[in-house]
This record gives structure tokens, C-alpha cells and sequence, in this order.
């Protein structure tokens, strides 16, 4: 199996295979620079992309092309999230084409595509509360807009079906401690609005990964009635426990993540191994699972406790 097909039998929850290795993906790896010497688009200027030449956005476009499919390789992963620049339809284009034609079909290849209110930054957050209780119905109208016009971006994709096969939807809804909105908010200005964008990229033929930091369990049941293909990053800072989602959710949803990502940043290599273990026997049972950190290879983690993670993966990642 390619690692394109790896994880549809796991987004499919299907059976896994004997001595199939479980998938394995990164929502981002930012440490190309260090694993590469290439550095990462989203740590350049995108700014300057305006006063580029053509010339010069070519050579971007493959040196970013180069590093998402270097770090596949280098480490194992089945599915790569393309992060164009500067992030219009033309480049998002350009730069799937070249990742195919340097990948070919071995890779699942997403991009973003949510349009659902997520957690607003902090200069914003004050002003965005008030909105949902003063202003409800201009709040809906504006997240019903935000939905059109992102599934009027995934139609444009249509023609370009061999380069796309979904879309990760990266809205994040929680803290560690509980989810942005209540419950009943949750339910009046996000459910919907997912419900429908997913259903649409459905239609398309398109899958769909959900990532959320932080504690999703008050607003699960409701993330997993939306019908995401998957679920990210299933955040153990957040004490979403994999065992427990999986026991309830696994028949309906296929899960991605866990591995503590604190854990990888400040514990002891011992303590790393055992968290990426835990995740592999919480997770891999009876298929629908993607190994992963409970977010990204993130610019400061220490290189070598990833490689240590993977190195638990590589041996000890298969199915009996």
C-alpha cells in the first residue's frame, strides 16, 4: 500500500492488515531548516512575496515543494498538509502539482479548509463574545458566508482532483481547560456550519480531517455528529484521554494524534517513549488511527526527541 492508500483504510476505519504499520503523519514540521537546511515558508517573510520575480516565487515554490516531501520521507509519513504561499487558489495550484510530480500518488495530500469560527486572539476576544449575544443572527449570517465561500473555493479544486484529496479544517475551539464557546453556543453558531461544510466536501469526494487543540470532550459528541472522516489532535494537555474517545467514538470517527507534545518538549526521553507506546496500543486496535503529536513538530522542540518518537513508531508501529 502506498501511504495515500494507508490512510483511506484508516479514515475508512477499516480492518487494518497484518504487518501494516499503523499511518503515521505530522500535522506540520517546522524544523526543516535544522533536518534540511531549507527554511520553513511560514517562517519567511510573506510579505516580500509582492516584491518577488517570477523567477524568484519559482524557486520558493520548489524549495517548498522539496521540504514538505523530504520530511515525508525522511520520517515515514503517509499524508502531507501543504501550506502554500502566499495561499490563493493559483499558488495552492502550483504548488500541489509539484509536490506531485515529486511525490507522485504515495502521499495523502491535504490543505486547510475550515471556515467556522474558532478561538479569536487575544487583542479580538473581548469584542468577538459580545457579538454572539448582541448581535446572534449577524453572527450566523456571517458564518453561513464564511461556509459558501469556502465550499465555492473546494468546487474550484474539482478539475484538479489528483492533486487534492481533502481538506484538514484547523478552527481551533478549545483551551486545555474547556472549549471557547459553552456547549449550547457551540451548538448554535459552530455544529451547523460544520455540519454543512463537511457534507459538501463530501459530496465532492473530498475527505476531511477536524483538528482542535485542547479539551474537545464537553463538545464531542458534537464533533463527531458533523461526520469528519478524522479527528486531530486529541490533546492529552487538554485531558482528552485516546483510550476513552476511542471506546466511544472509534466505529464513527478515525482519530489522529496524542502523543504529548509537552511531553516532547520538556520531559525525559524515557518519559517520551512511554507516551508514544501508550498512543500506539490506545489508538491502533482494530484500525482508524493515525500516529501523530497532539499538534506539530513545532519551531524550539528538540529535534532528537521526535526522532526518538518515530524510531517507537518504526519498530514497534505494526499490526501483529
Amino acid at each position: 500500500m502506498t501511504g495515500r492508500e494507508r490512510v483511506i483504510h484508516a479514515f475508512e476505519r477499516r480492518a487494518p492488515l497484518p504487518g501494516q504499520h499503523v499511518p503515521h503523519f505530522e500535522l506540520v514540521f517546522y524544523l526543516t531548516m535544522e533536518e534540511f537546511g531549507i527554511q520553513h515558508s511560514s517562517q519567511r517573510a510573506y510579505g516580500q512575496w509582492g516584491q518577488m520575480s517570477e523567477a524568484e516565487r519559482a524557486l520558493h515554490r520548489k524549495s517548498c515543494a522539496e521540504y514538505h516531501v523530504l520530511t515525508a520521507e525522511r520520517y515515514g509519513h503517509d499524508a502531507i498538509f501543504v501550506h502554500p504561499n502566499p495561499g490563493d487558489f493559483y499558488e495552492a495550484i502550483r504548488l500541489l502539482e509539484l509536490i506531485r510530480e515529486r511525490g507522485g500518488d504515495e502521499y495523502f495530500i491535504m490543505l486547510h479548509g475550515d471556515a467556522t469560527y474558532g478561538i479569536p486572539n487575544g487583542d479580538e476576544m473581548a469584542e468577538f463574545a459580545a457579538m454572539f449575544a448582541e448581535q446572534p443572527e449577524e453572527m450566523k449570517r456571517r458564518a453561513s458566508e464564511m461556509v459558501d465561500g469556502a465550499i465555492e473555493r473546494a468546487e474550484k479544486f474539482l478539475p484538479h482532483k489528483k492533486l487534492l484529496d481533502g481538506f484538514a479544517l484547523c478552527s481551533d475551539y478549545c483551551f486545555n481547560v474547556a472549549p471557547f464557546f459553552s456547549p449550547a453556543q457551540f451548538a448554535e453558531f459552530v455544529t451547523p456550519y460544520l455540519e454543512r461544510l463537511i457534507a459538501a466536501y463530501r459530496g465532492m469526494g473530498f475527505f476531511t480531517m477536524k483538528h482542535t487543540d485542547g479539551n474537545i470532550m464537553p463538545i464531542l459528541d458534537q464533533l463527531v455528529e458533523c461526520e469528519p472522516h478524522a479527528l486531530h489532535s486529541l490533546d492529552p494537555q487538554g485531558g482528552v484521554d485516546l483510550a476513552v474517545v476511542k471506546r466511544r467514538y472509534g466505529d464513527k470517527v478515525a482519530l489522529v494524534g496524542n502523543v504529548n507534545c509537552g511531553l516532547l518538549q520538556t520531559g525525559t526521553d524515557e518519559e517520551v517513549a512511554a507516551d508514544a507506546r501508550r498512543a500506539l496500543n490506545d489508538g491502533m486496535p482494530g484500525g482508524g488511527y493515525v500516529f501523530s503529536t497532539s499538534n506539530c513538530v513545532y519551531t524550539g522542540m528538540d529535534i532528537e526527541r521526535y526522532r526518538l518518537m518515530h524510531r517507537i513508531w518504526r519498530e514497534e508501529g505494526a499490526y501483529k
